[in-house]
């Protein structure tokens, strides 16, 4: 069931932002998943020569820790001033 927002999203709003922000690592946690786990598939079935799946996984995996260190830890979702 898809989570409901009780009131018109608007970026604007600090819980609106935290919930979307969340979303969107969810989502990029599970294209991570997905993309990897058919690239060392197809390096463990068929092409063992494939060198590029360590550093793609490692790669992407660092923007990945960066991406929730910053959502769940840096991201300031406080009301926006009007100064």
């Amino acid at each position: 069931m898809p989570p409901r927002w009780s009131r018109i999203p608007d970026r604007n709003d600090p819980d609106f932002r935290r919930l979307d922000d969340r979303m969107t690592f969810a989502t990029h946690v599970a294209l991570f998943s997905a993309c990897n786990a058919g690239a060392w598939f197809f390096r463990l079935a068929q092409h063992p020569d494939w060198t590029w799946t360590v550093w793609m996984t490692g790669a992407w995996l660092a923007v990945l820790v960066a991406h929730g260190i910053y959502i769940f830890a840096i991201a300031d979702y406080s009301e926006p001033s009007n100064s």
